[in-house]
C-alpha cells in the first residue's frame, strides 16, 4: 500500500512558507509579539519542538538527536524566555523537525493511522490519525499566530495558501 504523503502536500508548503517568512527576519523583528504572548521567535521553537514530542516521545518515532529538541517531553525554547533564538537556529529547528513529519508521511499507510500509542502513566491513547491532526492544526495555529504578529508590525504576512509559481 503507498504512504499516505501525498495527502498532506499543504502541510509540506506551509512549512516551507514559514521557514521562509522567518530566516529573514532580525533578532529585533524575531522579538515582537502580540501584547503579552509569546515573541515570534518563541512560537517558532514550540512549534518545531511539539513536532518532535508528539512524533518521537509520544508515537516513538526515531530522530529526536538529529534535532534541537533532543529530550522532547521537557522543557522548550519557549519556557527560557530570556534566551532569544535567532534566525538561524529557528530555520534548523523547523527544518530538522519537519524531516521527521516527512519521513512519517512518506513510510506510514493508510492502515497504520489507527494504531493506537498509549501515553506512559496516563490513560490517554493517540493514534498515528490523531497526532497528525493535533500537528497541522498546531503548526497552522502558531503560523497564523506569527503572520498576525507581522500584520501588526508592518511585515508582509505568511501567505500559506497561495499558488506556487509554475515549473517550467
Amino acid at each position: 500500500m503507498s504512504s499516505i504523503g501525498p495527502f498532506y502536500e499543504g502541510w509540506r508548503k506551509a512549512n516551507r512558507r514559514l521557514i521562509d517568512g522567518v530566516a529573514k527576519l532580525s533578532d529585533d523583528q524575531l522579538a515582537l509579539r502580540a501584547g503579552s504572548y509569546w515573541p515570534i521567535w518563541a512560537l517558532a521553537g514550540h512549534l518545531a519542538g511539539a513536532r518532535v514530542f508528539w512524533l518521537c516521545d509520544v508515537l516513538k518515532e526515531g530522530g529526536a538527536e538529529t534535532t534541537p529538541f533532543t529530550d522532547p517531553a521537557h522543557e522548550g525554547w519557549e519556557d527560557h524566555l530570556e534566551r532569544p533564538r535567532g534566525a538561524a537556529e529557528l530555520v534548523g529547528a523547523l527544518e530538522t523537525t519537519w524531516k521527521i513529519a516527512e519521513r512519517c508521511l512518506a513510510t506510514w499507510t493508510p492502515d497504520m493511522l489507527a494504531e493506537g500509542f498509549p501515553r506512559e502513566g496516563t490513560a490517554q491513547i493517540h493514534t498515528r490519525q490523531s497526532v497528525l491532526m493535533r500537528l497541522i492544526t498546531h503548526d497552522s495555529f502558531h503560523a497564523g499566530e506569527i503572520s498576525l504578529i507581522f500584520g501588526m508590525h508592518g511585515l508582509p504576512e505568511i501567505d500559506l495558501w497561495r499558488p506556487d509559481p509554475p515549473t517550467v
